[in-house]
């Protein structure tokens, strides 16, 4: 049996409002050439200078990852010749990575692994090409974005083990907000190393390079492909060549060069930008700012409000749903009623209107009065989404309308027996159903009546409860 080894190098665009190391916005755009500066072009006597915001970026992100971070920062060079770099040489870190040795748990097909991350380093991005037949454009705006480079250990065994760290990876970005993490935009795209072994071999197979590839769909598809290759072209008598290889349209991987030995990059301090000590003071208010993670939210969800694992796995998805229930219990709510209410109405309302969860007039603290007032039968569930909706379309508070529709919930047990024996005195035929035939799907009939001539008002538990003992009250008086 084989078995697959792969391990992930992944680059993420850091959010900023300017380049690593100029002053060049940094914000995407199809017009090419417009966000440069003469120090992302390489010009003479150019001075870089580090962005400060991308540096809390990338330790931030280090931090979560669990990760042994410096105690200064430092840039590298990294000295080879490429037309999307006109320098000639790209700023990046060896010496003083941001961060080194840490981890990302994630949970595939209901299991939790961890995945070892090597390190973490700040560098800029490169410029973009375009190639056709017989020439190549350079689009100079990517050139000097920052960039972080998150290099796993060799320790992912299959396609949905890595598209699943790649997916929580990017949640990781989201949730600190250090990055949009947009693949369309080329924000976060990934290399990939895979070799084959069998199960009894002590050292790896022979490693091959995908590169820059940019959907997760394509991950996976050119995993499963190169596996099922290399496997094929090992059991044929066969040796797997050190290459680098592309995912084509087709589902299929070609190779594109062959790589026998690592480049020698001719790493050294990079000259022009000093050291910056990191103090205590500042890590500890950097820490400060990192928030829970997807995985520790959907494992307290299920602990500690014994939430299904559904419900958690929605709530948990994004920060800013995940923010918005917590805020709301943190008023004290109802739990299963808030995650009744944020779960159906709230989410289904921001995709019906196509915003945000921040553009939706509904804040926590007006939810939490509509929960507690369906909570404490002052309001039906029923009615208590349908004033969210209202307050929704006609953006006014939940309570006014409360007043304005007399739209409190009926639980005064004479009132409610008064309505039940006026509804069944006008459907004779139903209550015979039931003295006669003992049919009890009649709760249901008049439950909707009661409801109906309420105007929804009811309290559904309590009608059902003396619609069963009014039914068997007049049967027993038949019987007499």
């Amino acid at each position: 049996m084989y078995k697959a080894v792969i391990g992930l190098e992944v680059h993420c665009e850091l959010d900023t409002k300017s380049k690593n190391f100029s002053g060049a916005p940094n914000k995407f755009t199809e017009t090419p050439n417009i966000h440069v500066s003469t120090i992302d072009l390489g010009l003479p006597g150019i001075l870089p200078y580090p962005n400060k915001e991308a540096v809390r970026k990338s330790l931030k992100t280090a931090m979560a990852l669990h990760c042994e971070n410096p105690d200064e920062v430092i840039f590298d060079r990294k000295n080879y010749f490429y037309p999307d770099l006109p320098k000639g040489y790209q700023i990046t870190q060896v010496t003083k990575p941001m961060g080194r040795n840490g981890y990302l748990d994630i949970i595939v097909n209901g299991k939790k692994k961890r995945v070892l991350i090597h390190q973490l380093h700040l560098e800029e991005d490169t410029a973009s090409l375009d190639h056709f037949s017989n020439y190549s454009l350079i689009d100079y705006n990517r050139s000097g974005i920052p960039l972080i480079e998150i290099v796993t250990e060799p320790c992912i065994e299959s396609a949905d083990e890595a598209v699943t760290f790649l997916e929580d990876l990017r949640d990781v970005f989201l949730f600190l907000g250090v990055s949009e993490a947009r693949s369309n935009y080329g924000q976060m795209r990934c290399d990939v190393n895979i070799s084959v072994m069998k199960d009894t071999d002590k050292e790896f197979g022979t490693k091959v390079e995908m590169k820059n590839i940019n959907a997760f769909t394509s991950v996976r598809t050119a995993i499963e492909y190169e596996i099922k290759r290399q496997i094929k072209v090992l059991e044929e008598g066969g040796k797997v060549i050190q290459e680098t290889r592309r995912i084509a349209e087709d589902g299929k991987t070609y190779s594109m060069r062959e790589k026998v030995d690592a480049i020698d990059y001719k790493y050294f301090v990079e000259p022009n930008i000093p050291p910056v000590k990191l103090t205590k003071e500042f890590y500890d208010d950097l820490r400060k700012e990192i928030p829970e993670l997807k995985l520790e939210r959907y494992e307290k969800y299920i602990d500690k409000y014994h939430l299904s694992e559904y419900d958690a796995g929605v709530l948990s998805a994004k920060r800013d749903i995940s923010d918005y229930f917590e805020e709301v219990i943190s008023y004290g709510s109802d739990v299963e009623l808030t995650v009744n209410f944020v779960t159906s109405a709230i989410l289904s309302t921001i995709k019906k209107l196509d915003i945000e969860l921040k553009e939706l007039f509904i804040t926590p603290k007006m939810l939490s009065g509509i929960i507690d007032k369906v909570k404490n039968n002052e309001i039906s569930l029923d009615h208590g989404k349908k004033i969210l909706y209202q307050a929704i379309d006609k953006k006014i508070d939940p309570n006014e309308i409360i007043k304005k529709q007399n739209l409190h919930q009926i639980n005064d047990k004479d009132e409610l027996k008064k309505i039940i024996e006026e509804v069944m005195d006008e459907n004779v035929s139903q209550v015979r159903q039931y003295i006669d035939e003992g049919n009890t799907y009649v709760y249901n009939f008049f439950i909707g009546k009661v409801m109906t001539k309420t105007n929804r008002q009811a309290n559904p538990n309590i009608s059902l409860e003396i619609i069963k003992e009014e039914l068997e009250r007049r049967k027993e008086y038949e019987s007499k």
